[in-house]
């Protein structure tokens, strides 16, 4: 079985402190809460799209990726992050410029981390 075309997708990133990680994604990221409840907070990430921030004792953060958003202009959406106190990774030996942004070809990237440390990131295609 298929899923359906309609089907909107889920994702689910992993908490240890709710009360440090809500205010990220409400307030920093600028993302709507849609619910809350004993084990969760649900946030809308637009197109369809949800996020679950999900309580999980003694979670500890992996060093991958585990949510990102593309954006139009990844220098204009860093420094508006950066304005609300958002720090951009540097990984040694990987290319990426002074400002953080890894580039190849058409794509750019940038990562940066959740107050517990989940790796986010920003993706521009083209130009």
């Amino acid at each position: 079985m298929a899923l359906p075309q309609t089907a909107k997708p889920v994702s689910f990133v992993l908490t240890a402190d709710r009360s440090k990680t809500k205010p990220f994604y409400a307030e920093v990221l600028g993302l709507p809460i849609i619910g809350e409840e004993d084990f969760g907070v649900t946030f809308d990430l637009g197109g369809g799209a949800t996020m679950r921030l999900t309580d999980i004792a003694d979670h500890t953060p992996g060093p991958h990726t585990v949510l990102g958003w593309e954006v139009p202009d990844i220098r204009a959406a860093m420094a508006e992050l950066r304005g609300k106190g958002v720090s951009f990774e540097i990984y040694e030996g990987f290319g990426q410029d002074e400002e953080g942004v890894w580039s190849f070809q058409n794509t750019h990237l940038a990562w940066f981390n959740d107050p517990e440390g989940n790796n986010l990131s920003l993706a521009q295609h083209g130009s």
